[in-house]
């Protein structure tokens, strides 16, 4: 399944530095997921992300991603998600 076609992916770019995005690998969307449904995982505006994704687009510094939502990337500043959190979640002692 393509969750974004060639053709968009192609025009689209991160609203903060106008940087190419590219699909996320199945293992950051997983990585994503596992932290949502921990209930540890905020946007940019400081919200918890609290629905799964079923996809991403990844900004080409790797630093930010952007759910697909329903098909339809979010390509909103304040909804990127920081993907440092995820390497902080790797980095505490899992209990």
């Amino acid at each position: 399944m393509t969750i974004v076609s060639k053709e968009l992916l192609s025009i689209l770019r991160c609203p903060e530095t106008r940087t190419a995005v590219s699909v996320a690998d199945d293992a950051i969307v997983a990585e994503l997921n596992r932290a949502i449904d921990a209930g540890v995982l905020r946007n940019r505006g400081g919200s918890k992300v609290e629905k799964r994704v079923e996809a991403a687009l990844v900004r080409a510094d790797r630093a930010i991603a952007y759910p697909v939502v329903d098909g339809i990337p979010i390509m909103l500043v304040d909804e990127g998600i920081p993907l440092a959190q995820l390497d902080a979640r790797a980095a505490q002692p899992h209990v």
